[in-house]
């Protein structure tokens, strides 16, 4: 049985750990209101390219001087698993289930005999994948140092992409990321952008198709387009995992929070009893010896 000065010791250091869970659950409690604010107003942006990019990509469609990021290589033999997760953890279970999404699509497709290649956005999802299939990892981007996510880090990250898939490196790439939908609550979500899938949303296939003439071709305005398409599509992913991130960690902060009050109860209640029982015992010691002289 643990002695008071250990109870009392343990109840402080609980203590302790309650005040910096609090304090982290206010700090990602004030980043997520910026974070949440940017991907809720880059949404209309990428919805809006994504419409305009599928109206083009269907007028080329099955063209032979289609671009080469739109009709792909006519192979889906080499897979890039480009893995999207944070720079830290202490966020519940956001970048496992991320990885948990990403290895379960890596499962599968070495299962069919396809060639994988990964390439990790993010410590977290590097350290989670590591020891199973660091064999396949072929780089790793690093924003540990950036404060601000901006649309140049997307477009770092998609002329490297892009440069691969020039020099024949993988045929498919699709990126893994989590989209916010509340505090509690993010999708992990995998998507295909290289070759660019612009397939056409559930309900659209009775609306009127509107016919224009571009000036220059579709396939000149997507040489051009698709680059930005690429790097929009990772940029408003990286948008959904920071709000993701700082809304599961104010969640997983709030639990730790709650769980240390409910510990220091508990421990308190144990030391007080200690107490009591070793006030009992002094007490009895006194009148024994009283009686016996």
């Amino acid at each position: 049985m643990p002695s008071l000065k250990d109870l009392k010791n343990r109840i402080g250091s609980v203590k302790n750990t309650r005040k910096i869970t609090k304090a982290m659950q206010m700090v990602a409690a004030a980043k997520l209101r910026r974070a949440q604010e940017s991907a809720e107003a880059a949404r209309p942006y990428a919805e809006r390219m994504h419409a305009v990019m599928a109206g083009l990509a269907g007028s080329v469609k099955g063209a032979d001087n289609a671009p080469l990021l739109l009709r792909g290589t006519g192979s889906d033999r080499t897979q890039l698993l480009v893995v999207m997760t944070a720079e830290r953890g202490l966020c519940g279970g956001f970048n496992a289930n991320i990885a948990k999404l990403a290895r379960q699509h890596a499962d599968k497709l070495l299962a069919e005999g396809k060639e994988v290649k990964i390439l990790t956005v993010g410590k977290k999802g590097r350290d989670a994948l590591r020891r199973e299939y660091g064999q396949y990892f072929v780089g790793h981007v690093d924003l540990s140092e950036v404060k601000k996510l901006s649309y140049d880090d997307a477009q770092r990250i998609a002329r490297d992409l892009i440069g691969r898939f020039d020099n024949g490196e993988f045929d498919v790439a699709t990126i893994y990321f989590s989209i916010f939908e509340s505090v509690i609550s993010q999708k992990p979500t995998a998507k295909q952008i290289i070759p660019a899938s612009y397939e056409q949303e559930e309900g659209e296939e009775h609306v009127p198709t509107v016919n224009y003439d571009y000036e220059p071709s579709e396939t000149q305005i997507l040489t051009d387009l698709l680059p930005r398409g690429i790097a929009t599509q990772i940029f408003t992913a990286l948008l959904e995992n920071g709000a993701s991130e700082q809304g599961a960690r104010m969640s997983a902060m709030d639990s730790a929070t709650r769980n240390a009050g409910e510990m220091i109860d508990k421990l308190t209640i144990e030391y007080n009893r200690s107490r009591q029982a070793a006030i009992t015992k002094e007490l009895i010691e006194i009148i024994s010896g009283a009686e016996a002289l």
